[in-house]
C-alpha cells in the first residue's frame, strides 16, 4: 500500500537534489562570469597603472604616498566597473531596446519623439560629469568677472548651462531618431552641424567656446551612452528596411554635436 508513496517520495527527493545541484552550478557559473569581468577590467586598467607606476618610480623617483590605499582603491574601481558592465548587460541595454521596439510597434511617432527627447534630457541632466563641469565653469566665470562673484549668480549660471546642454541632447536624440525613421544619411547632418558650430565659434564670446566644445564630450558618459545606444539599435532593428549596424548607431554623434551649438548660443545670449 505504501510502495507508490515511497516511490513518489524517492522521485521527489531525487528531483530536489538535482535542482540543488543545478543551483550550485548556476551560482558557480555566475561567480566565474563575474571573476572574468573583474579580470577584464584589470586588463583595461593595466595601461593606466603601468604609466602611473613608471612615472612615479622611474621619472619622479618618489614612493607612493599611500600604497595600501591606492591598491584598495584600484580593487574597488575594478569591482565597480565589473558591476557597472554587468548592470548594463542585465538592465539598461535590454530596457532601452525593449522601449524602442515597443514604441516602434505602437506606431505613434509623436510619443516616440517625446520619449526620445525625454530620454536625452533626463539622462544628461543627471550626468555627474556634466554637473561637475558646469559647476567648475561657473566658478571660473565668476573669477573672470563674466558673472557676479556670489553664490546665487554662480548657481544660476551653472544651472542655465546644465539645462541648456540637457535640452540640446534631447533635441539631438530626437533628430537622430527622425534620421533612423526616415533613413537620412548620417554624414550630411554631422557635416552640416559642425559647419554651424564652427560658424558660431567666431561669433560667440571667447569665454564660452572652450566650455561649449567640452560640453559635447561630457554628455557622452556613463549614463547617456548605454541608454541612447540601446534606443538606436532597438529602433533600427524594429523597422523594416533598416540595418541596426548602419542605422542603429550615430545617436551619440548627435548627443555630442548639439550641445556645442546650444552652448555657443547660450554664451551669446547670456
Amino acid at each position: 500500500m505504501n510502495a507508490p508513496a515511497d516511490a513518489v517520495t524517492r522521485i521527489s527527493r531525487r528531483v530536489t537534489r538535482e535542482l540543488d545541484r543545478l543551483k550550485k552550478y548556476r551560482l558557480a557559473a555566475g561567480l566565474l562570469s563575474f571573476v572574468g569581468l573583474v579580470l577584464g577590467t584589470l586588463r583595461d586598467l593595466a595601461p593606466i597603472i603601468v604609466v602611473v607606476a613608471v612615472f612615479q618610480v622611474a621619472i619622479l623617483r618618489q614612493p607612493f604616498p599611500d600604497l595600501g590605499g591606492i591598491i584598495g582603491g584600484l580593487v574597488l574601481v575594478m569591482l565597480g566597473l565589473a558591476l557597472f558592465i554587468k548592470g548594463l548587460e542585465m538592465g539598461l541595454f535590454p530596457l532601452g531596446e525593449g522601449l524602442a521596439q515597443g514604441f516602434a510597434h505602437k506606431g505613434s511617432l509623436f510619443w516616440l519623439l517625446v520619449f526620445s527627447f525625454a530620454l536625452g534630457f533626463g539622462t544628461t541632466v543627471a550626468e555627474p560629469a556634466l554637473i561637475a563641469v558646469t559647476a567648475e565653469a561657473a566658478r571660473v566665470a565668476a573669477d573672470a568677472g563674466v558673472v557676479a562673484a556670489d553664490a546665487d549668480a554662480m548657481v544660476s549660471y551653472a544651472l542655465g548651462l546644465r539645462y541648456t546642454v540637457a535640452v540640446s541632447v534631447g533635441v539631438g536624440i530626437t533628430l537622430g531618431v527622425l534620421r533612423i525613421l526616415k533613413g537620412w544619411p548620417l554624414h550630411y547632418w554631422i557635416i552640416g552641424g559642425y559647419i554651424i558650430a564652427v560658424g558660431l565659434t567666431f561669433l560667440a564670446p571667447d569665454e564660452i567656446v572652450g566650455i561649449a566644445y567640452d560640453s559635447g564630450g561630457v554628455t557622452t558618459s556613463t549614463i547617456t551612452v548605454p541608454m541612447v545606444t540601446a534606443l538606436g539599435v532597438g529602433l533600427a532593428a524594429s523597422i523594416r528596411g533598416r540595418n541596426p549596424l548602419i542605422d542603429g548607431f550615430g545617436l551619440i554623434a548627435y548627443a555630442s554635436l548639439t550641445p556645442i551649438i546650444f552652448v555657443l548660443v547660450f554664451g551669446m545670449v547670456f
